[in-house]
């Protein structure tokens, strides 16, 4: 099946937003709330919202919960991604793969690079992967970068990862 046959299944996903943040509140999360509008704006189900303080634990309890909610198919994060000591979402959620989307976070920092940062771009440690049949995004909490990863990549391939994901159950 070519790459266009596969972007033409559409798939209508049910997502969880979290904001990885120990300062954001509901009327400041800029970047929360662009997710949900880009994922709205495509037909796509918000099944919850909420911030999360930047902790291990709480970060943890909140994407394994969503993996193992049936009804939810795509958990996206945004903040906690930087290199400062209180920036652990990476380290967090990583381990809760089955797979890695390598190619998410290869492809958001070389558009970053060429697109928007420069340079910049090596600090960045936005990930994906598939944890239990459930898609996991990290960005980084700047709304630039939800931005670029909404519109580039999530957005256009959020169907196509579906339908992979799905192939197997």
């Amino acid at each position: 099946m070519s790459v266009h046959e596969h972007k033409k299944y559409e798939a209508n996903a049910r997502c969880i937003v979290l904001t990885i943040s120990d300062t954001r509140e509901k009327e400041n999360d800029k970047s929360g709330n662009l997710i949900v509008d880009y994922l709205e704006g495509a037909g796509h189900e918000i099944v919850e919202k909420k911030i999360v303080f930047d902790e291990q634990e709480e970060i943890s309890q909140a994407i394994k919960g969503g993996c193992a909610d049936e009804q939810v198919d795509v958990v996206l994060t945004t903040g906690g991604t930087g290199l400062a000591a209180r920036d652990v979402t990476i380290e967090t959620v990583s381990p809760l793969f089955d797979k890695e989307i390598t190619g998410f976070g290869e492809l958001f920092r070389m558009l970053s690079y060429t697109e928007d940062i420069g340079s910049a771009a090596i600090m960045s440690r936005a990930i994906a992967g598939i944890s239990n049949h459930t898609a996991i995004f990290s960005m980084p909490g700047s709304s630039g970068a939800v931005k670029l990863a909404m519109e580039k990549l999530i957005i256009p391939e959020l169907s196509h990862v579906l339908r992979e994901v799905r192939k197997d159950i």
